[in-house]
Formats: C-alpha cells, sequence, structure tokens
C-alpha cells in the first residue's frame, strides 16, 4: 500500500498543483451530468453522484489509463430505464452486481485487446458523433418547467442571459490559456461566471433548479432481489448489454486519450478495474457506470494526466454532497453548459471532414454511419459493432478480389497453379473457377506457397476441386501448405485427406472414400 501511494505521487510522475485543480474542474463537470444520466434513468440524483463517486476512485486507482475519468454516464442510463420501470430499482443493483463480473471476467481472460479490430473510420465516426451527442444534450439547459409541469424553451431576457454566459465561458476557456497556463481555464471561467452571476443578481438557471446534491455517505447495501435462477435471467441481459456498452466506450475513450497524451493505457487492466468498480457501486446502490469521454478530455486538457486528478476529482465530488453542496448548487448551469460545448469541439475530429475525398468511399461510409447511428440512437455499442460489421465486409470482399493463379506445365509434363491470396468463404468461388480438370493432364499441383487457407469454406473448396479430378482418375497434389493449413485440413480428415510423400513440402490430397478402398 505505501508503494501504491508512492508511485501515485512521487513528483516524477505529476505536477501536484495541475493535477488537483484539474481534478476540482472534473468534479464540477461531473456534478450536472450525474445529476441529468440519473433523472434518464428514474433515480434519485444522488444515485448517480454516489456512482460518480465511487467508480471514479476506483478506476482512478486501479485503471489501466492514469487521466481517464469514469463514472455514471448515459449510455449505461439508456440501458436499465426499461429495468428499473419493471422490476423497481433493487434489480438495477443486481444488474450492476453481475455487470461487473462480467467486465472482471473479459479482463482476467485478456479481451480487452479486441480493441484493435476497430478501425480507424469507426474511431473518427465514435469521437464525432459523441462529440454531438454532448453539444446537442446541453440545448436541454435551454428549456424550463412551467407551473402546469410543461417543458418549453426560454424566450426574451432570460434566453439572452443565458446565451451571453455560455459564450463568456468559452471565451473565457479559449483564450485565457493565451495570457496564462498556471490554472485551468475551465475552473476560471465556471469561478467567474459563478461570481458575475451570484455578486450581480443574475436571475439564471443553477445546479440547484435540477435537484439537491445534499446527502451522506454511501452505504452498503445488499441488493433485495430473489436470489434465484428467475432474477438470474431477468438481469442477465441486461448486464451483459451494460457490461458490453460499459467496455466498449472505455476502451475507446482509452485509445483516444493514448493519441492525446502519446502513451499507452492497459486495456484488460481497465476492463478489470471497471468491473471491480461496478461489482462495488451495485452493493451501494449504484446504477453503474464506465468511462466518460467528456470529464476525460476536461481532464487531459487541464493538464491531468495521473491518477492524482481523478482522485481529487471522485474525493471533490464527495465532499460537495457532504459538506458544500449549498454552495455547488449556486453555480449557474450556463457555466458548465459553455464548458461541455468546448468539449464537444475539442472532441470533434474536425481533420475527419478533409479526409472524404482523400480515403476509400467505403471508410467514408463508415465513418458517417457510426456518426449518425451514435447521434440518433445513443447507441454507441450498436454504432461500434455496425461500424465495424461493415469494414469487415468491405475487408473480405477485397481480399475476395485478391485470389487469383498462375498456371504453368513443367517438363514433366504436370500442372502447377501457383495460387495468390488467402483462401477463405468470400474467395472460395472464385477459386474453384481458376481449375480446368477436363483438360488438365493427369497430375496437377497446388502451390500455396504465396496464398493459405483460412477457414471451413477454404477447406470445401480444396475438396470440390480434388472431387472433380478423382472422377477423372486424375491426382491433384498441394505444395508449401504454411503450418496453420496443415491444422485446418488435419482437423477436415471427414472431408479430406492430406498424405504426406516423401517428397515434402509436396502432399497428396485424396478422398475419404479412396482411402477406404486402399
Amino acid at each position: 500500500m505505501t508503494q501504491l501511494f508512492y508511485n501515485l505521487f512521487k513528483p516524477a510522475q505529476a505536477n501536484l498543483k495541475d493535477e488537483v485543480l484539474s481534478g476540482l474542474t472534473v468534479a464540477l463537470a461531473l456534478v450536472p451530468e450525474a445529476v441529468a444520466f440519473s433523472l434518464i434513468a428514474g433515480v434519485s440524483p444522488l444515485v448517480g453522484l454516489y456512482t460518480a463517486f465511487i467508480i471514479g476512485l476506483i478506476t482512478s486507482i486501479l485503471g489501466g489509463r492514469p487521466g481517464m475519468i469514469s463514472g455514471a454516464t448515459g449510455a449505461i442510463a439508456v440501458v436499465v430505464v426499461a429495468l428499473i420501470a419493471t422490476h423497481g430499482v433493487e434489480y438495477l443493483f443486481a444488474a450492476v452486481v453481475l455487470m461487473g463480473l462480467i467486465q472482471i471476467l473479459v479482463g482476467v481472460l485478456k479481451l480487452g485487446k479486441l480493441i484493435r479490430l476497430v478501425p480507424h473510420p469507426v474511431m473518427f465516426g465514435f469521437v464525432n458523433g459523441l462529440a454531438i451527442v454532448i453539444a446537442m444534450s446541453q440545448f436541454e439547459q435551454f428549456k424550463f418547467t412551467t407551473a402546469d409541469g410543461m417543458t418549453t424553451w426560454m424566450s426574451g431576457t432570460p434566453l439572452y442571459v443565458m446565451i451571453g454566459l455560455v459564450l463568456l465561458t468559452m471565451a473565457i476557456i479559449k483564450y485565457l490559456p493565451k495570457l496564462t497556463t498556471a490554472v485551468p481555464s475551465a475552473l476560471v471561467a465556471i469561478f467567474t461566471i459563478s461570481a458575475i452571476v451570484i455578486f450581480g443578481g443574475i436571475d439564471t438557471k443553477t445546479v440547484g433548479d435540477l435537484a439537491s446534491i445534499s446527502g451522506g455517505l454511501p452505504k452498503f447495501h445488499i441488493p433485495m432481489v430473489p436470489l434465484n435462477w428467475e432474477t438470474f435471467m431477468i438481469i442477465l441481459p441486461y448486464s451483459a448489454i451494460m457490461a458490453g456498452v460499459g467496455l466498449i466506450e472505455s476502451l475507446l475513450t482509452l485509445t483516444l486519450i493514448d493519441e492525446i497524451t502519446e502513451t499507452r493505457g492497459h486495456g484488460n487492466k481497465e476492463c478489470v478495474a471497471q468491473g471491480v468498480a461496478n461489482l462495488t457501486t451495485g452493493f451501494f446502490g449504484g446504477m453503474g457506470g464506465c468511462a466518460m469521454i467528456g470529464q476525460s478530455l476536461i481532464n487531459v486538457n487541464a493538464g491531468g494526466k495521473n491518477r492524482i486528478s481523478g482522485i481529487v476529482a471522485s474525493i471533490g465530488l464527495l465532499v460537495f454532497i457532504l459538506f458544500l453542496s449549498n454552495y455547488i448548487e449556486m453555480i449557474p448551469m450556463a457555466a458548465l453548459v459553455g464548458l461541455m460545448f468546448m468539449v464537444a469541439i475539442g472532441t470533434f475530429e474536425w481533420a475527419s471532414l478533409k479526409v472524404f475525398r482523400k480515403v476509400p468511399f467505403h471508410d467514408v461510409l463508415v465513418m458517417v454511419t457510426v456518426t449518425m447511428v451514435t447521434v440518433f440512437l445513443h447507441n454507441l455499442a450498436l454504432a461500434v459493432l455496425i461500424g465495424v460489421i461493415i469494414s469487415a465486409l468491405v475487408f473480405a470482399w477485397q481480399n475476395a478480389k485478391m485470389i487469383r493463379a498462375r498456371k504453368k506445365v513443367d517438363e514433366n509434363g504436370v500442372k502447377h497453379y501457383e495460387i495468390f491470396g488467402p483462401l477463405f468463404f468470400a474467395s472460395a468461388m472464385t477459386f474453384g473457377q481458376k481449375f480446368d480438370p477436363i483438360n488438365d493432364p493427369e497430375e496437377i499441383v497446388i502451390d500455396f506457397a504465396e496464398s493459405r487457407i483460412v477457414d471451413h469454406s477454404g477447406i470445401d473448396a480444396i475438396h470440390k476441386v480434388t472431387e472433380r479430378y478423382e472422377k477423372l482418375g486424375k491426382t491433384v497434389y498441394i505444395r508449401h501448405l504454411d503450418s496453420s493449413s496443415r491444422v485446418l485440413l488435419s482437423k477436415a480428415e471427414k472431408i479430406i485427406n492430406v498424405n504426406y510423400t516423401d517428397d515434402d513440402p509436396a502432399f497428396k490430397i485424396i478422398l475419404e472414400e479412396e482411402k477406404a478402398m486402399a
């Protein structure tokens, strides 16, 4: 434990002042987000705040990406709405516990590396979609609830005041770093706008208008649900979706922070940390969460690139709940809206707009599709999955077109087919069309020096080719199979059988029934 704290706070790793100030900025930005996501899920605002504290603290200490901020998120909140409405909040707590166990299992099995399968256009689409979602969600703060319970847009003086304060916040955040970087510009903007509103007596929307954030310490609570198979089957679908959404968003955020800081995080370690955090928050009445790209960018841009900033942010949030709720509730929403608008602008990959005519059409299609799914469905996991599927299909199609055969007849009258490109499901049909059993000589050699067999479809394609030659009484040999292709063929003995000849690496392929006749 002593070594752990030494590693966290030793001067060589961080500028303590920057880390603390960055953490306080993030803590202030976490308040309205946690409250809003709680209201979306249909639970008490304190549930979201406790979730942000517990998950933020645990992932900051145990996570695989220093500087990344985790907490209650909209992606998780949207998933649990139906569960809470149908079965109640206790089932939510149980689902969060199971979610944590699933995420720990993913990390232990080292499946976090699968994030490498996400192509760059999918990352662009994910980031751009999330930036648009962050910006669009801020427009809710330009609405108010009337006396009869109806929600309507601001107008007149309240609207102009709100817009003016938002623009002033954005201006401070953008231009203050040109004068000084001694303190985070976002923190200065929040305090400046708050001072103007409080001491100027300006009537505008504040954090307290969302909900009260006053409360005590989170208490240990075992979910009050029946411990039986029926309960497990109720919560399993929700837990699996939450675990998947949480890990996808966390690992993609980790990758983004890696690029910004030019360092490398540890995906599997982050999966375990997210799991431990959600497992813990489930036993303390939390709603589950994951990495938050907006708050993570606020943190990194303010100088928080170490674990200290995340720890300060989470502990700061708890201090707000316990002791400073009255003061935090006085902060104008305009300051936090302006901050989140700047986050959205900084998150959007503006460079992606310049590559539309410079990259293949399918990359543009993937980028736009992922962005649109993220914006309109708010389902990050589905958006990323669709992007990966489209990219995979395009890759398969392109590789299918690459398979070709160079033909020649040697001095002994044996015809050689030199295959180029991978043999798999998409190229199997084209592979079969390369051969001419009727007109070929009695012996042919298929040379795989520049090719390999990838899947069962490839094995079946070879089987069909050898079958056509066998019916004509002709013999097929295989040369230069790589080790993985040999393993595939050896496991497919019921389809075809490979006899190793003395002239390695040539292998004679015979049908199973031919083997039986022998």
